[in-house]
């Protein structure tokens, strides 16, 4: 029993991996759908989104959940919401990548950690810890230092993390896991998403089922259908993953994402990092670092703590008389 636990638990943490390092991944995909624009890019992402959590779905046959939901307005609207929300952080993101600031993209997926966190002071009114402090503290100083780096307030790194925030936020408390809430998002920015994506092609600014000599075939519209693919199947790893590991070691896998973003940015891309923005990142990171520690520190006292109270217990259990004793307390 053991053994299956621990191979659950290592196939858990090659599961989130997966997830993180194939978010961590994406922009080298965006600009292969190019030229197509930002705004196109995200139509077809958001139709096609629908097209393969609905095939997922079938080959799960996993459809019990859709009653319960419509039969909830108050989740409902609020995955209207976070479908909403999380349309912004996409057509950001693909914008952000596809007009060379890569960097800038992972560093909104860096403070959005700390972007959760003071959520949780102001919206759901929970208290923090001196260390949690000293890292808002220490996030704000490094987008103060950002924003005289880059000359202007890092506002597609801000966007990102306030938004993807938010979504958090709102999943919490609509309660669906990520492939149910997929489908749910996609369903509902689906009409406005296929909508504009026949004004695109009304315009002439459609790029699906087009080709253009010298510019792009019809392997572009493949690309654009596998947007809604790669959008999924991240999304199961994840599913898979957070049953089987931690959410403290969800929590340090999910850096591994703008790691990646950042590394692609300065390798691949060749964006500039003047010394500034060195600066920037490297007291978001130390921010990072100081949460990363406060939670293992508190997963470690958790631990003591309850076996402490597992040995507390078979003392007790195991006191001469113990059970003899309680008997009469229970009767009188």
């Amino acid at each position: 029993m053991a053994e299956t636990t621990q191979q659950e638990a290592g196939r858990g943490l090659w599961l989130g991996a997966a997830a993180y390092g194939m978010w961590g991944l994406f922009p080298l995909f965006w600009p292969l759908l190019e030229p197509g624009a930002a705004d196109d890019i995200l139509a077809n992402r958001m139709v096609w989104s629908l097209v393969a959590v609905v095939l997922f779905l079938l080959a799960q046959r996993h459809w019990g959940w859709i009653r319960p939901l419509l039969r909830q307005p108050r989740r409902l609207a609020m995955s209207a919401a976070a479908a909403a929300v999380i349309s912004v952080n996409w057509g950001v993101y693909i914008w952000g990548v596809n007009t060379g600031h890569v960097v800038e993209t992972s560093l909104g997926y860096f403070i959005n950690p700390l972007v959760t966190i003071a959520f949780g002071v102001l919206v759901l009114k929970e208290r923090l810890r001196v260390v949690q402090w000293t890292a808002v503290g220490i996030g704000a100083l490094a987008v103060a230092v950002l924003t005289i780096g880059y000359g202007r307030l890092p506002w597609i790194a801000l966007t990102l993390a306030f938004s993807f925030a938010t979504y958090g936020l709102l999943k919490k408390k609509v309660g669906l896991s990520g492939l149910e809430s997929l489908a749910v998002e996609s369903a509902f920015m689906f009409p406005f998403a296929l909508g504009y994506l026949v004004y695109l092609e009304v315009v002439g600014r459609g790029t699906f089922g087009h080709t253009v000599p010298g510019e792009y075939g019809w392997g572009h519209s493949g690309l654009l259908l596998l947007s809604g693919v790669i959008t999924a199947i991240p999304l199961l790893c994840f599913g898979a993953a957070a049953v089987r590991v931690p959410l403290t070691m969800l929590g340090l896998l999910q850096y591994l994402a703008p790691v990646f973003q950042f590394l692609i940015g300065i390798v691949v891309f060749h964006e500039s990092m003047p010394p500034a923005r060195w600066a920037g990142f490297a007291l978001v990171w130390a921010a990072l670092a100081v949460l990363t520690w406060d939670a293992l520190r508190r997963v470690q006292a958790d631990r003591v703590e309850r076996a402490a109270l597992r040995k507390q217990a078979a003392a007790v259990q195991a006191a001469p008389g113990a059970a003899p004793a309680t008997a009469p307390a229970a009767a009188g």
